[in-house]
């Protein structure tokens, strides 16, 4: 791998420049490329995708089960099915009790979680290399042999309507993100919240989950990700005996979706909330994820680099250390999506500070970035940070799981991310300045309009003068 960390960690083979007869001139070929995590990809027949990332450094593993299905696949009126159907397969099957999987992973001296988004359901456990077949056996189990009492599903209908009020209808913040939401995706499914609309979530039942649990919760829907001290034969054959015996659905649906119409307004959107410890000002650009559009999400992730990369970025040192207006300033760019991703750029005041004034700032920064594009220097010093965090990348377990699991669950194939300081290297400054240009403009009309949010704390009237006798 010492090629990688040649000239930012990566390196290219030139041709030799000399003067020469034509006959007489040779090139060198391209030095082969590496890839970063090593990892070998198979497909059982029952369709399961199977990803092994070999790490020998301790003798753990991180064992994932990936589920091409998210909020984005509920039907009209059943937000928050995705989300509580993660929340359901902890409830039991035939085989584990109500409860058990959580603690026979943690009396193994393991850990487990799951998490749903747009595009994916995942479930993860992390734990001695020499339980890995026992995770497997209960993750499998569950693919398809939930069983659950009425009684399991209306005490866990309470857990999420509660999870949704402590994390977002107490969270002034998560509430703004979520109308902001609403306006970005008008008439696409990315407008509805994972956790689901209270009134919404408040009516699910297991005749609206066992549908979708059927429909997607098959093995030719799902991908097996295994990062740890094991090999991809190893892996293979376990995960043939255990997986390998559910039967294949051959009929997963396609991902069919609404798609937003034209809409030229900016909206704003204000929050005005008690609880807000820091007022923020945050404007959300929908722009291509990787999935769409290949070339222009690659510059789009340098662009957010230089832009929101910490404390040395543009936004920071402009807002936070030049003019001294923010507290904090940044831009980021998710690039996993099926569908539109979103460029997020905010900042928030400092004490003394309008909104106004820092939304302005923010949009000049922006302005000036159209007008001049970037230099060499901030190009070359943006490669340069994400190979090499991508080579530290390495050494973690489920970092390269989560980073798998992302792109193959939205469109994008292991070469993506095994090659990925490859294609990052052959962004260009004006391919960076063309995406700004074109995503970015905030004096622009763009078909998807952007969308600005303002969260302020409560303004409370002055009391009355007392009167004088």
């Amino acid at each position: 791998m010492a090629a990688l960390l040649l000239a930012g960690g990566i390196a290219f083979a030139q041709a030799q420049k000399k003067e020469a007869l034509p006959s007489e001139i040779k090139t060198e070929e391209p030095a082969p490329r590496e890839k970063i995590f090593n990892a070998e990809a198979f497909t059982l027949a029952n369709g399961l995708e199977i990803v092994v990332i070999p790490n020998h450094r301790a003798p753990v593993v991180t064992h994932m089960v990936w589920y091409r299905v998210g909020a984005a696949e509920e039907m009209p009126g059943k937000s928050g099915a995705a989300h509580f159907l993660e929340h359901l397969m902890f409830k039991g099957t035939k085989e584990i009790p109500p409860g058990e999987f959580s603690k026979r992973i943690r009396a193994l001296g393991g850990t487990d979680n799951a998490f749903t988004g747009h595009d994916y359901t995942a479930y993860h456990q992390s734990l001695s290399v020499d339980y890995l077949e026992k995770a497997m056996k209960m993750e499998a189990d569950r693919m398809r042999g939930l069983a659950l009492s009425p009684e399991d599903i209306a005490s866990e209908n309470k857990v999420i309507l509660e999870e949704r009020r402590q994390r977002t209808d107490n969270d002034p913040g998560s509430r703004l993100a979520e109308q902001m939401g609403t306006l970005l995706f008008i008439n696409h499914p990315y407008s509805k919240p994972v956790i689901g609309w209270a009134h919404e979530m408040a009516t699910l039942t297991w005749e609206d989950m066992k549908p979708f649990y059927d429909r997607w919760y098959v093995p030719d829907n799902a991908i097996l990700i295994v990062a740890g001290d094991v090999t991809g034969k190893q892996v293979y054959e376990l995960a043939k005996k255990i997986y390998g015996p559910i039967p294949k659905s051959g009929k997963v649906p396609l991902r069919q979706r609404t798609s937003s119409p034209p809409l030229k307004g900016k909206p704003d959107v204000t929050l005005t909330d008690p609880n807000t410890r820091e007022p923020t000002v945050q404007t959300g650009y929908r722009a291509p994820s990787l999935h769409q559009n290949k070339k222009e999400a690659l510059a789009l992730e340098v662009l957010d680099e230089i832009m929101g990369g910490g404390p040395s970025s543009r936004l920071y040192k402009s807002l936070v250390i030049g003019q001294k207006i923010a507290t904090s300033a940044g831009l980021s760019y998710q690039s996993s999506a099926w569908d539109d991703a979103v460029t997020w750029v905010y900042a928030r005041p400092a004490p003394g500070q309008e909104l106004k004034t820092v939304k302005k700032a923010l949009d000049d920064e922006l302005r000036l970035l159209i007008q001049k594009g970037i230099t060499k220097a901030e190009l070359k010093d943006a490669l340069t940070r994400m190979t090499n965090a991508a080579i530290y990348a390495r050494d973690s377990l489920s970092g390269p799981a989560m980073a798998f699991g992302f792109a193959l669950t939205t469109g994008s194939n292991v070469n993506d991310v095994e090659y990925w300081i490859y294609d990052i290297a052959e962004v260009t400054a004006q391919e960076v300045l063309d995406v700004a240009k074109k995503y970015l403009d905030p004096d622009a009309a763009p078909e998807h309009a952007p969308v600005t949010g303002y969260l302020v704390p409560e303004i409370q009237p002055p009391p009355d003068e007392a009167v004088q006798p």
